[in-house]
């Protein structure tokens, strides 16, 4: 896989597009398909990423096979820390690793950057992203509610990984 940082306006619509279809598929077994709608317009939309990117300081890398879009990573400098946004590949691109790959940019840029960790939040239903992350080195660090509006919350565990 190779992996580009996202710069353009025609990479921003291709991620948007990407994550819509990875969060309509893999979620439906943890959110209810209003919640998908709602969380997929808020956080991964194009309008959503393109603010991100623009006005947020975010960086997402781009996993390509050929010119294809599999996968893509989003993260976030927070303080001494990086925050790992989003994290997600196509159905048929998991199992192959290929996460690890898009999690190694995340932590050279962190280490770059002086970070003294990678941090996220993870749905806690998520048995198999909290297994891999877990496996990856990460720890449990908390617990939060978030009312994301919408009458939706997202319940999640902080992981983090300590450079």
């Amino acid at each position: 896989m190779e992996i580009r940082i996202c710069k353009t306006d025609e990479q921003l619509a291709r991620l948007a597009d990407l994550a819509s279809a990875i969060w309509h598929e893999y979620f439906a077994a943890l959110l209810s398909a209003e919640q998908i709608d709602y969380m997929v317009q808020q956080y991964q939309s194009l309008e959503a990423l393109t603010r991100a990117v623009r006005q947020e300081d975010y960086t997402y890398f781009l996993g390509y096979e050929g010119e294809e879009l599999v996968g893509y990573c989003g993260v976030k400098p927070d303080g001494d820390r990086l925050f790992l946004s989003k994290l997600y590949l196509r159905s048929d691109m998991r199992g192959k690793h290929l996460s690890t790959l898009l999690l190694n940019r995340a932590v050279e840029l962190a280490k770059k950057e002086g970070k003294r960790a990678v941090y996220l939040t993870c749905n806690k239903y998520n048995t198999h992203s909290l297994d891999v992350y877990h496996a990856k080195g990460f720890r449990d660090i908390d617990a939060v509610v978030t009312d994301i509006g919408h009458g939706f919350v997202m319940d999640d565990y902080i992981l983090q990984l300590d450079l």
